[in-house]
């Protein structure tokens, strides 16, 4: 069974370069702090900026959960994440059963880029695929992600 994707767009107010390091380096600054999975308040979302760079949150008592990894890291124009959360809101470890999220940075000239975010392959997370399609799709999801990203990047 092949899923469809989830694609949400978002124009920014700001360079190519400033929208890619607001949603890398600067992840934390925009990620909402309801946003999380671990047991404790969220203290810090992270973004490692690099391939094979880890993508995950660290909670108030110190205690980290992983999200994923970074799979592409191609500054400014794109980054490719890995997936690794199943439609129970759980950490699977497994690479295999991970989607993916591709984010890409499309000039559109000196101070406005358009965002493009794919999340695909949510088939490899086996019978918990549609949860987390649902889930990524729906209220707080990608779109309100984007949204909040986009609010800061062109702050």
């Amino acid at each position: 069974m092949t899923l469809e994707p989830i694609r949400k767009t978002v124009t920014v107010a700001c360079s190519r370069a400033h929208a890619f390091k607001t949603y890398t380096e600067a992840f934390d600054s925009w990620w909402p702090r309801a946003h999380h999975i671990g047991q404790g308040d969220l203290a810090e979302a992270v973004l490692e900026p690099k391939p094979g760079g880890r993508w995950y949150e660290r909670t108030v008592d110190g205690a980290e959960c992983d999200w994923g990894e970074v799979l592409v890291w191609e500054p400014p124009a794109r980054v490719v994440l890995s997936w690794r959360i199943d439609g129970d809101w759980r950490i699977d470890p497994d690479p295999a059963h991970a989607s993916e999220i591709e984010v890409r940075f499309i000039e559109e000239g000196p101070r406005r880029t358009r965002v493009e975010l794919e999340h695909r392959a949510f088939e490899r997370h086996g019978e918990t695929g549609a949860k987390v399609r649902d889930g990524v799709s729906g209220d707080g999801g990608h779109g309100a992600l984007l949204e909040l990203f986009a609010e800061k990047a062109a702050a």
